[in-house]
């Protein structure tokens, strides 16, 4: 076996395609999607046997916030997916193969590598932490999507299950699903402000651009907007694949927070995906467990499973990450 920067489309998609394990961000789609995005740059690596076929898999992004003198201390890869390997032996030591591979050639150009786990890789954890991905604790509340809307709706907690049913029986707010590229400018706006009132980096618009025209015509995408009246209060960016769902983004107008439009946008994608088959919705991350996070006491009234697959983190550059870490914080407070 050995190591390959490039891989047949056909091969790749059989690979994963193939492979329980595998997620949306393993794609050749979503790899089209980040190579369209200003401040990405995602590469492939792979580790294949002797007649070609691939037994590991790696496609680490990475992502760029500022250009010029600052651009080392803003550069970080990300593999969304995490790492995806044959389930056997053969694929443990491809995986191997891989990593050695990948940390001895990017060394200092990205200032840490961050594999996002989505499935439980307990199996796999003596493989990366032996090459240096050190294991860290990260939440995730995943949704039953296999049972009734009724079901689902139950299972959310008293509060918000009486603020949607309320909503429902006003109807002043509609659930719009995005079917033209100009409703798309319309959804990146509300996460512009959302993001920006967070202090938190927001992906350029050349992303959401690149997911509508690829992902979009697959049905692996779906952009949606809460409306009131004639004013756009709430949107939403979901990605779909096979039997899952995936939170990617969302943003809402603070001044219309009475009005439930996130929990009405939640509530519309749980009872889509139920009837049309898929099994689960994935949150897409809810913090590390021993700090405050906002965001996962929102994703917790929806009453998902709370699952810890963690991350694993290789740092390339150690006194640049120190250096950077300081600087977002004091940017943050400044902001």
């Amino acid at each position: 076996m050995h190591v390959v920067r490039q891989l047949d489309e056909r091969l790749w998609r059989d690979f994963v395609n193939n492979n329980p394990r595998a997620n949306i961000f393993h794609t050749p789609e979503m790899f089209q999607v980040f190579a369209q995005g200003k401040g990405y740059r995602p590469s492939l690596w792979a580790t294949v046997s002797d007649d070609g076929y691939p037994l590991a898999l790696l496609l680490p992004v990475r992502v760029t916030l500022m250009d010029g003198l600052l651009h080392r201390l803003t550069t970080r890869s990300v593999a969304y997916g995490s790492v995806l390997c044959a389930p056997d032996s053969e694929g443990k030591d491809a995986l191997a193969l891989l990593l050695q591979s990948y940390t001895q050639e990017v060394k200092g150009r990205s200032l840490f590598t961050e594999l996002r786990n989505l499935t439980d890789l307990s199996g796999l954890q003596r493989v990366l932490t032996d090459n240096g991905f050190v294991y860290e604790d990260h939440l995730n509340f995943l949704v039953d999507l296999d049972r009734s809307p009724e079901a689902i709706l139950q299972s959310f907690g008293r509060r918000t299950r009486k603020q949607i049913r309320r909503e429902l029986r006003r109807g002043e707010l509609m659930v719009e699903e995005v079917e033209q590229r100009e409703q798309v400018a319309l959804c990146y706006q509300l996460l512009e402000r959302t993001y920006a009132n967070a202090s938190v980096p927001l992906a350029d618009w050349s992303l959401f651009e690149a997911a509508f025209e690829i992902l979009h015509p697959q049905r692996m995408v779906k952009f949606l907007l809460a409306r009131l009246g004639d004013s756009y209060v709430a949107g939403s960016v979901e990605l779909i694949y096979r039997d899952m769902i995936y939170g990617w983004y969302g943003g809402v107008e603070r001044g219309f927070s009475n009005y439930v439009p996130n929990e009405l946008l939640q509530w519309h994608i749980f009872r889509w995906g139920a009837e049309n088959g898929y099994k689960m919705y994935d949150f897409g991350g809810a913090g590390k467990p021993d700090e405050e996070y906002g965001v996962r006491d929102f994703k917790a009234k929806f009453g998902g499973e709370l699952v810890c697959y963690g991350r694993n983190i290789y740092v390339h550059a150690p006194r640049s990450l120190w250096l950077s870490k300081q600087a977002y914080r004091l940017l943050r407070r400044w902001l």
